[in-house]
């Protein structure tokens, strides 16, 4: 049978080895005249020539020793030896180009290029079609696809049996014009607009939006926060600059556009301050509150307030209780017309109204008591 074996170039039929002896030597080893190391793995597939003569395995010569020709007859000198050595491999490691196989380890190769679609239960199948180009197909327990970089950690992952994909760090989209698209029909997309924003063509729902910078001239609809002015609303239309509307689409605040008047669709109401039982000194709380109703159960002062803000108005309704003559005193933040304080209804039950204004910190401006409503 023919021997397939080592050649220089790896895929010679066989290897040849040349030596010329010195008188008395009985075995060649070692490197030939051309500077090979003889190398064999069986010495079944060696013939040996002793000047041109084939020797008999054996009988002339044996390779008992590891890449040695032992126990040749006493050379003379410059006797010529030639080594012809002939190398098989198993036909059986190989995989089938028709029906092809199982690789058992690493496969290096400048490129694979594959030429049919992968299946469902592929375990990792790499494959391709004209319509799809490369295609990735796997089953494991986590995941189907992983792919890893350089490091051994997992980059892209989808998950077994899912269409999601799991992307580990940062993804770059480096056009300056990148859409992201959603849904089946891209009805939702995202787009990005180079050195401006991100711009949605639909509405957007989040739990929580929390900007971090101002707003700036010219912004049609931008919502913005600085520390010291907080929630900021910019924006410019043909009418009005902002509108707030409510559920029902029905304009409630405006501001007109340029200006700095404030227009309300519907009454504007301050909070309220009810107390059924008011003697002594008080401390009315204009922070929390614009107007307040008082029943008053023993003699009243109003004590200089800390929370009044300049342009603040509103009401305090005095009331008696059910013994009346109780009697009214002011803090000197409060100021009455002549400084002549008020007198207020006596009679049991009996309401009174005073209209207020502050005019600047520690100055509360009171109107002329409107008396003995039932």
């Amino acid at each position: 049978m023919p021997y397939i074996g080592q050649g220089n170039d790896g895929f010679g039929i066989r290897k040849r080895y040349f030596y010329t002896a010195e008188s008395g030597d009985t075995s060649v080893t070692g490197s030939d005249n051309n500077g090979l190391s003889l190398t064999f793995t069986d010495g079944s597939l060696v013939d040996v020539y002793l000047n041109g003569v084939l020797l008999d395995p054996g009988t002339d010569y044996n390779t008992n020793t590891t890449n040695t020709i032992a126990s040749l007859s006493s050379l003379a000198a410059d006797d010529f030896i030639e080594v012809i050595v002939y190398e098989v491999f198993a036909v059986s490691d190989a995989v089938s180009a028709a029906s092809g196989g199982t690789f058992g380890g690493a496969i290096t190769s400048s490129k694979i290029n594959a030429s049919g679609d992968t299946s469902a239960g592929d375990n990792a199948a790499m494959g391709y079609t004209a319509a799809e180009g490369l295609i990735l197909t796997g089953q494991g327990s986590t995941n189907d696809v992983t792919i890893k970089n350089d490091a051994d950690t997992a980059v892209i992952q989808i998950p077994t049996g899912t269409d999601d994909v799991n992307f580990t760090d940062n993804i770059s989209l480096l056009s300056d014009s990148a859409v992201l698209n959603f849904g089946a029909d891209s009805d939702v997309t995202l787009t990005h607009n180079h050195n401006t924003g991100l711009d949605l063509n639909l509405m957007m729902t989040a739990t929580t939006f929390e900007p971090d910078g101002d707003t700036s001239a010219g912004d049609n609809a931008a919502i913005g926060y600085t520390a010291a002015e907080g929630l900021i609303l910019t924006g410019q239309g043909s009418t009005n600059d902002v509108t707030i509307k409510n559920d029902a689409d029905t304009a409630v605040i405006q501001i007109p556009t340029g200006g700095v008047v404030t227009t309300f669709a519907g009454a504007v109401r301050g909070s309220t301050l009810t107390d059924t039982s008011n003697t002594g000194g008080i401390t009315l709380d204009f922070d929390a509150y614009q107007n307040f109703i008082l029943t008053f159960t023993g003699n009243v002062t109003l004590d200089n307030p800390t929370t009044e803000a300049i342009g603040q108005t509103g009401f305090i309704i005095c009331i008696q209780d059910g013994t009346g003559s109780r009697t009214l005193s002011l803090g000197t933040d409060y100021e009455s017309a002549g400084a002549g304080g008020f007198t207020l209804s006596t009679a049991a039950s009996a309401v009174d109204i005073i209209p207020y204004v502050v005019q600047s910190s520690s100055n509360i401006l009171l109107g002329a008591v409107q008396k003995a409503f039932s």
